[in-house]
């Protein structure tokens, strides 16, 4: 009987720059807490402290591209270093989005060239959660963004802004392609060339400062509030002090009438007052210092709910595709699964010690005849979601059926693994064939990569 294979290699990302990540020695891949990873479908960025390294891989072992490294100008002073890495993918443009530990948002061409740097909030930068979501029956568009996870802190970019602001670069880029000596631009021109981004920026610390946190999804105003055309998002952060609590966020920063009112006479009272003080004492001398940004104010974030159980800590959270569901790491070895709409927890496993979650969609029955010919295309309902779990001190990967489905297969992986998945691409759930979500395992100690199998048969 011929042994069942539940993983296709794809190639190896062994080369010469891996050494200044510390490969060669037995589980650098994952020993190391500083070292980031971040994959698309076809690159792989890794990251230290002071530098990204972006490869990609084929099937003799080599590279097909020869590596890149991007090296910010982080602040010595301020022992600034990269604490995030995503990429942001649309359509011919691919990006790398990098966050520093001093609140520092990125951007970089594959070309290792700066795009675009913008402060966001003083504080280090956790994580980028780049996902999209078509609208069902109460909203017909799509919503496209990126989450910056911060402690204590959410920020929401729209991905339309993004997509807008990377195509005025990518134009630009071309439009120079004949010059001789194309300009680099200062760093701190990169606002002024393409415009700052904006953004929402939520306080979410009310129960502690979070080590994770995801924005699921919009949700209804709350009763006895003034209809508005401010949209709702619902929040689900994890940490030390609470291991879930949750949040609604609201796009209005005026929390009462009275702040309405506020923000309104107070800016021109100060606007008169500063104009009359010009008029009688000209001043003409001008600082040719360029100001700090300063920091955006937050938006109203109302607590809706919250689970303490000391000494339980939540350590990492996943976000199914739609947002509905979310998988929680503890750090009692539990993981628990929660509907982020009725903020219950419906699942939960025990002895996953260190365990990493992925959400994943697999083809788990083929009994239709349309399904049985050699030419058809299976759609996104041939799929039925399930979870990915990594145990690392089992050295297994466990998948199992959403909600309440049964564990359906188990592989077998070495200590060095660990699974990655491609960021979501924007515009990619409005295109066919469907491309569902795959689940990839990067051995660190041979630099193979591969994938679990969409079929179980």
């Amino acid at each position: 009987m011929a042994r069942r294979v539940y993983t296709t290699e794809l190639g190896c990302i062994a080369c010469n720059e891996l050494s200044e990540l510390g490969a060669g020695k037995e589980g650098w891949l994952v020993e190391n807490p500083n070292l980031i990873c971040a994959l698309d479908t076809a690159s792989l960025a890794l990251a230290n402290r002071s530098f990204v390294l972006v490869l990609g891989w084929s099937e003799n072992g080599d590279p097909y591209n020869s590596p890149v490294k991007i090296r910010p100008t982080l602040s010595q002073i301020e022992a600034e270093r990269i604490t995030a890495v995503e990429w942001l993918v649309f359509d011919e443009i691919r990006v790398l989005a990098v966050g520093t530990s001093c609140g520092y948002l990125m951007i970089y061409s594959l070309g290792a060239d700066l795009i675009h740097k913008q402060m966001i909030n003083p504080g280090q930068i956790l994580k980028f959660r780049v996902r999209g979501t078509k609208r069902d029956l109460t909203q017909g568009s799509s919503s496209e963004e990126v989450c910056v996870v911060m402690p204590g802190v959410i920020a929401r970019f729209d991905g339309a802004d993004l997509q807008s602001m990377l195509q005025r670069w990518f134009q630009g880029t071309h439009s120079q392609f004949w010059d001789e000596k194309p300009k680099r631009r200062d760093q701190e021109d990169s606002e002024k060339s393409y415009g700052r981004l904006p953004y929402q920026l939520w306080n979410v610390s009310k129960y502690g400062p979070c080590a994770d946190a995801a924005i699921t999804g919009t949700m209804p105003p709350p009763l006895m509030e003034l209809q508005s055309s401010q949209r709702y998002y619902c929040a689900v952060t994890i940490g030390d002090d609470a291991v879930i609590s949750a949040f609604r966020l609201s796009e209005d920063r005026n929390r009462s009438l009275v702040g309405a009112i506020l923000s309104k006479v107070v800016p021109a009272t100060f606007s008169t007052i500063a104009s009359f003080s010009k008029m009688i004492w000209r001043s003409e001398q001008k600082s040719p210092k360029r100001s700090e940004p300063k920091p955006q104010p937050f938006a109203r974030a109302s607590p809706l709910t919250c689970l303490k159980d000391h000494p339980r800590k939540g350590e990492k959270l996943t976000l199914s595709p739609s947002g509905t569901l979310a998988a929680i790491t503890d750090s009692l070895g539990r993981i628990l699964l929660l509907d982020t709409q009725a903020l219950v927890v419906v699942r939960l496993w025990k002895g996953y010690r260190d365990a990493s979650c992925l959400f994943t969609e697999m083809l788990v029955s083929k009994d239709t005849a349309a399904s049985s010919s050699s030419n058809y295309e299976p759609v996104k309902s041939d799929y039925c979601l399930c979870l990915a779990i990594h145990a690392p001190r089992k050295g297994i990967v466990e998948v199992w059926q959403m909600r309440t489905g049964p564990r359906l297969l188990t592989v077998q992986c070495s200590k060095g693994c660990k699974i990655l998945q491609p960021t979501y691409r924007f515009g990619s759930s409005m295109g066919s064939p469907y491309v569902p979500l795959e689940v990839f395992l990067l051995n660190g100690d041979s630099g193979q990569l591969s994938v679990l199998n969409r079929c179980l048969n």
